[in-house]
């Protein structure tokens, strides 16, 4: 039988007894970090050892760690980044190489805590509208570059000993709307969608992991994609992704219906993992006991996922962090 079709998170920076007990029995396939698990190194390489003794296994354990706004581990024990559209810029000709370092400086950091999955990169494009929550987030307004530049994160983390996960399969940047709070609607035909938006995911098809976009692309349907079977074929066929589909946070308000209505319909979809963020225990119980299990072949691509968790070679952090600086004329801290 698979491990449990979701990956869940926990309330606190230390699990409780019914936590351990629950995700004994729930199983399942990974869990997922953020600020509020986060004290110090010593607390959460301890954290990450007891969320997987509670299912027996090294499941994996996630976390957003892409610099700027979006960083889980902070200063003093951390390094803080600028964002990464700043960091792009500012590297110019040197974006891949110096993104690269950055992602390789992050996944040693991740690995050392006992995190094994890095939700990055992002390969949506910007665009004027975008909204601010994703702009500065993105790594360019192109197809080519953006795919360039998150091609360099995903190895920089994979030399680290981290899987990365894709987002936002097939492309967010269109969206005007903050996805946490409402559903946005994309309205430009598909050529231009295929041209432009899905490109980028096109290219980086045979990373390990991607995550699904809650929005809606009115020219292949009227569901959001983590709900759409058409869009998730799509991913599947004309983007030729073939490694484990996750949906973004079940519990974000841009899909409608109950924690349990919506992590079925992204099961029904095609996705093949749930993924839930807040650690709300009623809310993952809930979860799942509609999703179950994996299908075989969501196991099989959830097993394949894993073998990109390799181990790290020794680096010598002082001269990446050297190099870094030169890429950049200074430092890309915060």
């Amino acid at each position: 039988m698979g491990q449990g079709a979701y990956i869940f998170g926990c309330d606190a920076a230390r699990l409780t007894q019914g936590e351990k007990s629950f995700f004994a029995r729930a199983d399942p396939w990974g869990f997922i970090l953020f600020a509020r698990n986060i004290e110090n190194p010593v607390q959460l390489t301890t954290l990450t050892r007891d969320l997987r003794d509670c299912v027996g296994r090294n499941a994996p354990i996630l976390i957003d760690q892409e610099g700027g706004r979006v960083q889980r581990l902070k200063g003093p024990y951390w390094r803080e980044w600028m964002p990464a559209a700043d960091h792009v810029k500012l590297a110019g000709a040197n974006a891949a190489r110096s993104m690269w370092l950055r992602y390789r400086l992050i996944g040693a950091e991740l690995r050392a805590a006992g995190i094994d999955g890095n939700c990055a990169p992002l390969a949506d494009i910007a665009t004027n509208e975008t909204h601010p929550i994703l702009a500065n987030r993105c790594y360019g307004t192109g197809a080519v570059k953006v795919a360039v530049v998150a091609r360099a994160v995903a190895d920089g983390l994979i030399d680290a000993g981290v899987i990365p996960v894709l987002k936002h399969i097939p492309g967010h940047g269109r969206a005007v709307l903050d996805s946490h709070l409402t559903l946005s609607k994309i309205g430009v035909s598909e050529k231009l969608l295929r041209d432009t938006d899905f490109a980028p995911f096109a290219v980086l098809s045979d990373l390990p992991i991607a995550m699904t976009a809650h929005i809606v692309y009115s020219a292949l349907d009227a569901e959001p994609a983590t709900t759409s079977s058409t869009i998730v074929d799509m991913i599947r066929d004309d983007l030729a992704f073939k490694g484990l589909l996750v949906t973004d946070d079940i519990s974000m308000q841009a899909l409608v219906g109950t924690h349990a209505q919506k992590a079925r319909a992204a099961l029904d979809a095609g996705c093949d993992i749930v993924l839930h963020c807040n650690g709300d225990l009623d809310e993952m119980a809930k979860i799942a006991g509609v999703s179950g299990r994996m299908t075989v072949d969501a196991q099989n691509r959830a097993d394949l996922a894993l073998s990109a968790r390799r181990l790290a070679q020794d680096i010598d952090i002082a001269a990446l962090e050297a190099e870094q600086r030169a890429l950049l004329g200074g430092s890309p801290y915060v």
